[in-house]
């Protein structure tokens, strides 16, 4: 596949996945935003106030390896934070950040560890977004966010922004959807078990998945 027809495909995918993310509800009105790594250098991002119910894949943002606009309608303010995640997790090739309900729910709650918001619940969650950080509140936009995603030195995949959302990275962008999905269902998860004393995997479980599956997690990930 030549770089022009990989890039047609994947502005393609980025407006196909935008809309299925839009339509069930898990991102809002204009809010969140993709961008997509290129082969030839550079990345594809979602412009600023545009719904990902209705992007056009022509006027999807397309910047330079500096982040500089190249083409396309200007990309959305939150590049920085893609940026920073790009920068130092040197497998991710796609980014999705979303403003979905009980993401943005779970990291408003004073009991969470910011170094794995959630605890062990599922092996899927933990085979698709390992540990998820929290990073405090910043406003939308803020520089400093992109020097809180840095501080994570590339640890995580899965990073929750305070009173905001989540940013997820992927080795594709379907793997980056699909597992900012498994954090979505897993917050919801345990909203809905909140008091009630669930049973959580077990230290041999997690390790087992670790294993077999090749699970990565930072150090003190899943300490519940």
């Amino acid at each position: 596949m030549t770089a022009m027809s990989n890039e047609t495909r994947l502005r393609e995918d980025i407006c196909r996945f935008g809309r299925s993310l839009f339509e069930r509800g898990l991102t809002p009105g204009s809010s969140g935003n993709i961008s997509v790594r290129l082969d030839s250098g550079g990345w594809l991002v979602t412009p600023t106030n545009a719904s990902l119910g209705f992007l056009d894949p022509a006027k999807l943002s397309r910047l330079d390896e500096q982040g500089r606009l190249v083409s396309g309608d200007a990309p959305t303010k939150e590049v920085p934070l893609h940026t920073a995640l790009y920068d130092t997790r040197g497998s991710a090739r796609a980014i999705v950040h979303l403003h979905s309900t009980h993401s943005v729910a779970l990291s408003m709650l004073p009991e969470i560890d910011p170094r794995a918001v959630l605890p062990p619940m599922t092996a899927y969650y933990l085979m698709k977004c390992g540990a998820t950080a929290l990073v405090p509140y910043y406003r939308p936009g803020d520089p400093a966010v992109a020097d809180a995603i840095k501080g994570l030195a590339g640890k995580y995949s899965s990073v929750l922004l305070a009173n905001h959302g989540p940013v997820v990275a992927g080795d594709t962008l379907e793997a980056a959807v699909f597992a900012t999905e498994e954090l979505e269902e897993t917050a919801k998860l345990y909203l809905l078990l909140r008091g009630m004393n669930p049973r959580y995997l077990s230290p041999e479980q997690v390790a087992d998945l670790v294993k077999v599956f090749g699970v990565s997690l930072p150090e003190h990930g899943h300490e519940h």
